[in-house]
């Protein structure tokens, strides 16, 4: 398919988002309209790459989720240029490059430099995640580290709190240590149930140990596996 073809696909993927009511705000309408969906799916799956549905990331047992998912969950997050954000699951890196786009936009100058930092544990997803962001021009803005996500990122977070946490595969609570690793007034969105079904669940954190918890919408991730996370 011509680059054309797929720059008319994401177009009208972002006008059913938008007549749908899942994109509300320009920044993300934005995101959407620049990140190349295509690049960061399963090459056997490029034709799919604008359809409404969560496409599988080879033989990895992970996926892509569904681009309305992701609409939905960057609306919830609510991240600003400048925001440090810490993202449980890298997948293919499209979640990372849309979040990079809102922090730190490719278009324009901007001095706040937003950053965002993708914890995965499958080898085979880090390195086509790595390869996706430096094909497509974000590994400025984006690092893709390996490590158990149920633990968040302490190598980082040592030195800093992040501003957002977001963890793209179900927990069966929220797990203790991306909860430490946020900063007083930002907020962490996890799905949170059993291996079948969950909620979308946003938990803004007002005080060093206290969070008010929202629910959001029902959905379906893989679960997240890890310490303080599913076990199998």
């Amino acid at each position: 398919m011509k680059t054309m073809d797929y720059l008319l696909q994401r177009r009208r993927m972002v006008e059913r988002l938008l007549r749908s009511g899942m994109i509300k705000s320009k920044e993300v309408e934005r995101a959407f309209l620049k990140v190349p969906r295509e690049e960061f799916v399963w090459q056997s799956a490029r034709h799919l790459a604008y359809d409404d549905t969560p496409l599988p990331l080879g033989t990895t047992g992970q996926t892509i989720s569904a681009p309305h998912m992701i609409a939905i969950m960057l609306e919830e997050l609510d991240l600003k240029q400048g925001s440090k954000v810490l993202e449980i699951g890298a997948g293919s890196g499209y979640n990372a490059a849309l979040m990079a786009e809102i922090v730190r936009p490719t278009e324009g100058k901007s001095s706040d430099m937003g950053y965002v930092t993708s914890v995965e544990r499958v080898r085979e997803l880090i390195d086509f995640a790595r390869d996706n962001l430096a094909r497509t021009g974000y590994s400025d803005r984006v690092s893709v580290v390996i490590g158990d996500g149920t633990l968040g990122y302490p190598e980082r977070s040592e030195k800093m709190l992040y501003d957002r946490i977001i963890v793209t595969a179900a927990a069966p609570h929220i797990p203790v240590c991306p909860r430490a690793q946020l900063k007083v007034n930002g907020l962490i969105l996890i799905p949170v149930g059993n291996t079948f079904a969950q909620t979308l669940v946003k938990a803004t954190k007002y005080e060093q140990n206290k969070m008010k918890v929202q629910e959001v919408c029902g959905c379906i991730f893989v679960p997240l596996i890890g310490e303080d996370g599913f076990r199998f």
